[in-house]
């Protein structure tokens, strides 16, 4: 028979389910050949870049896109010529439905000591403006929610990325081993593009965020269903060893590891977040300053979730977000009826964030708690139709407290009519790089080897504002 010669291709193609195998998977096990070393905790906490300004975020998203000329970038000349045709180049929107100039349907006033200018929508939120650090020049690479929610939540357009709260997370592990390191308080609202805003991409399941519902018993699954926690401890135990004996086969496997961590983190949330969410342990002052007895449901709804955030970050979660409350019609998007939408979304979250925020300043916490609001772009100074207004990633607005930002002043500004940012343009990378900073991380140095290249939040953009740090 004539001699069969094997590429050196084909022998390891067919020694892949043998020796082969077992050789490739001790190899990829090794630090030595590139793997990465698994700490015995991945949500330890870990030492920052630097000294950092604050521990926790609390980001308040307003999904949909808020209207910056209606909320905190007050135009004169919109309601000069409000109902004339626009008087500037107009860029292609979402919808291309353009009407004329539509001025704001509510007076701004000069609030406080600072003099902050904040729209008659933020009754309860203008007590708090020395507080606040508005940015007017925010942009965003998108005009359509789906891929502007990913831009915002993880630096890139497109899923697949780790979110921002993810990265955070990897960086800075948590100070609380009882609850996940990232928490998503779902007031009702998931946003375009779903759960991929809130995932771990590339990095490990164990850094992902984990969704809260509304109620006394936010997470499924995690009822103490044993008459003892001995019983249940030894069924865990069992389930680890099993899972360690495939570990050992196999070599790393991030499925199985992350699985392990969350059977343990189940286990120790069962007492963890029922003494979370019992708000009855708060004071009936504190309960009605947040509005949790208000006649309007989305009142009520996000008040529930600002509570719990003030008591997630006394427990030392690392980054907690915020979902807009359900029922109040289109989110922040009014197309149509801008007035009767935006009312209805501003009453759901001003009462309970100027609570927040005043609960954790009286608490000693803003100073290391950043707060962030935002959506993922906003609204054009022209109509959509009659009474709506449609997308607008040229510029707008987004603000921040707390955690080492100076408070009571504006930065950034846009053109005469809120379209374009025009002073101080900032991209989402910029806003990232500024997070991370406050939080003590170098945002060039947060970084994890996928594809082939060391992939970051901020990719290969990004700046640290510090014209608004303290």
């Amino acid at each position: 028979m004539p001699m069969e010669f094997v590429t050196r291709r084909q022998m390891l193609s067919r020694a892949s389910c043998g020796f082969g195998l077992a050789a490739l998977s001790g190899l990829m096990a090794d630090p030595a050949f590139g793997a990465a070393p698994q700490a015995a905790n991945a949500l330890a906490p870990k030492d920052p870049h630097f000294p950092a300004r604050a521990r926790s975020v609390i980001f308040l998203y307003m999904d949909g896109g808020p209207s910056q000329v209606d909320t905190f970038d007050p135009k004169p000349r919109l309601q000069a010529e409000n109902g004339q045709p626009f008087k500037m180049k107009i860029q292609p929107t979402q919808f291309d439905n353009v009407g004329n100039t539509l001025g704001c349907p509510w007076d701004f006033r000069n609030c406080r000591e600072s003099g902050l200018p904040i729209s008659g929508l933020f009754p309860y939120l203008r007590e708090c403006a020395d507080d606040l650090c508005v940015v007017r020049s925010m942009t965003s690479e998108f005009s359509e929610h789906t891929n502007a929610n990913y831009f915002l939540h993880t630096g890139h357009g497109l899923q697949g990325r780790p979110s921002m709260g993810a990265w955070v997370t990897y960086g800075l592990g948590s100070e609380c081993q009882n609850l996940p390191a990232f928490v998503v308080l779902n007031s009702g609202l998931i946003p375009p593009g779903g759960l991929e805003c809130f995932g771990s991409g590339f990095l490990p399941a164990a850094f992902q965020g984990s969704i809260f519902k509304r109620g006394a018993m936010p997470v499924a699954n995690i009822q103490r269903l044993e008459p003892g926690e001995a019983i249940q401890r030894r069924k865990l135990d069992l389930i680890a060893r099993l899972d360690q004996e495939v570990l050992a086969q196999t070599g790393p496997q991030d499925a199985i590891e992350s699985a392990i961590k969350n059977y343990e983190l189940a286990f120790r949330m069962q007492s963890a977040v029922p003494d979370l969410m019992n708000l009855s342990q708060e004071t009936k002052a504190t309960q009605e300053m947040y509005g949790l007895d208000a006649a309007w449901g989305g009142t009520k709804a996000f008040a529930q979730s600002c509570l719990v955030a003030r008591r997630l970050v006394e427990r030392g979660v690392r980054f907690i977000q915020l979902t807009c409350p359900g029922g109040n019609g289109d989110r922040w998007d009014q197309h149509s009826s801008l007035k009767e939408g935006h009312e209805k979304n501003a009453v759901s979250v001003d009462q309970p964030i100027a609570a927040l925020l005043k609960d954790l300043k009286s608490r000693g916490l803003l100073d290391s708690t950043l707060v962030v609001w935002g959506g993922e772009f906003g609204r054009t100074p022209f109509a959509q139709g009659a009474d709506g207004r449609d997308h607008n990633p040229f510029g707008f607005t987004v603000w921040m407290a707390g955690g080492g930002v100076k408070g009571g002043m504006t930065y950034g500004a846009t053109d005469e009519y809120g379209y374009h940012a025009i002073e101080n343009k900032l991209e989402m990378h910029d806003l990232h790089a500024t997070m991370l900073h406050l939080l003590g991380i170098d945002h060039e140095r947060l970084t994890v080897r996928f594809g082939g290249r060391d992939m970051r939040l901020t990719d290969v953009f990004g700046h640290v504002v510090k014209d608004i740090l303290v």
